[in-house]
């Protein structure tokens, strides 16, 4: 066997051995998934909240199912918002037409845009909430879903009910430029009338809350939640980790701009796993609005004491 023979012979040898990644429809139609090294089934995790029961790793879950979860299957009523006529004013085209990208992550995520309102109920207590999907252009934010936040804002002012904004997103949409930024003026105005009100703002972060979104209304919350996990939890920055680095040339914790992170620097007030962020949040606001039950007063006004003690021994 002369070298030209081995080599070939080594190559085959090599292509066989070495497995062939499995492609996302592959993976999509896999009864398994792994977040920490072993295959576990899907309908495990599904059942868990989306929340991987071995490693505790907290999936992607998109507003619908998040809706489910918290107020029960079809126990929340979709807020319709007005829509703009021109989606794509700049005519903007780089890999591909942002016309085509809105097209299919319309198909993907069965919205009309990232965002997702409704109105449902907690202990009894109405409120409307909304949810960014990441999976709707990584949930930036354009004109759609500042008028999609305002119309919610209006529908709890109306109602005369707290509003709940769960985050993730990796900030405003360059397709739409300046018309994107300027939501982060026109949401956060929504917030202030909502304070004028008197009525109660929550924020919730998953993951990953960035940019122009967490610049504006996520950090005007009354009360701020980060979605847990392991390694610190959900990502809440404004620039990217390699950003920061570059630009203070030092070396940063592992943990750094995670909830857990922030909670230190006193940027989040709570820090808790996704299946306990509901009946929180109606804790809460049975106390806030002064609607919690007599026998209960005393165990919910020692969540708020310890609530307030570890955010005052963050700051």
């Amino acid at each position: 066997m002369n070298w030209l023979t081995k080599i070939i012979t080594a190559a085959e040898k090599i292509k066989t051995a070495v497995r062939k990644r499995a492609s996302k429809t592959e993976m999509a139609a896999s009864k398994y998934m792994s977040c920490h090294g072993v295959p576990i089934e899907k309908k495990i995790i599904q059942q868990n909240n989306f929340i991987c029961p071995e490693c505790n790793f907290h999936h992607f879950i998109s507003p619908s199912q998040r809706f489910s979860m918290m107020f029960g299957e079809n126990n929340w009523k979709k807020i319709n918002s007005p829509k703009v006529k021109d989606e794509d004013p700049y005519r903007w085209e780089d890999t591909k037409k942002y016309t085509d990208r809105l097209k299919e992550a319309k198909k993907i995520t069965g919205q009309d845009n990232a965002i997702l309102s409704c109105e449902a109920k907690i202990n009894d207590i109405d409120v409307v909430v909304s949810a960014v999907n990441f999976k709707f252009i990584g949930g930036s934010i354009s004109m759609n879903e500042g008028e999609n936040v305002l119309a919610a804002v209006q529908t709890a002012i109306e109602k005369k009910c707290p509003y709940i904004f769960v985050s993730a997103s990796g900030g405003m949409r360059m397709m739409t430029n300046m018309l994107s930024l300027m939501q982060m003026t026109r949401m956060t105005i929504a917030i202030n009338e909502l304070k004028k009100n008197n009525l109660p703002y929550i924020v919730v972060i998953s993951n990953p809350t960035t940019g122009g979104l967490s610049a504006s209304i996520v950090s005007t919350s009354d009360i701020c939640i980060g979605e847990g996990g392991p390694n610190g939890g959900a990502t809440y920055a404004f620039a990217g980790r390699r950003i920061v680095e570059a630009t203070t040339k030092s070396d940063l914790p592992e943990d750094f701009q995670t909830v857990t992170w922030q909670k230190s620097k006193g940027q989040v007030d709570l820090v808790l796993d996704r299946k306990e962020i509901a009946p929180t949040i109606g804790t809460l606001l049975s106390i806030l609005l002064k609607k919690h039950k007599s026998e209960n007063i005393e165990e919910n006004d020692s969540l708020v004491e310890k609530s307030l003690q570890k955010t005052k021994e963050a700051s």
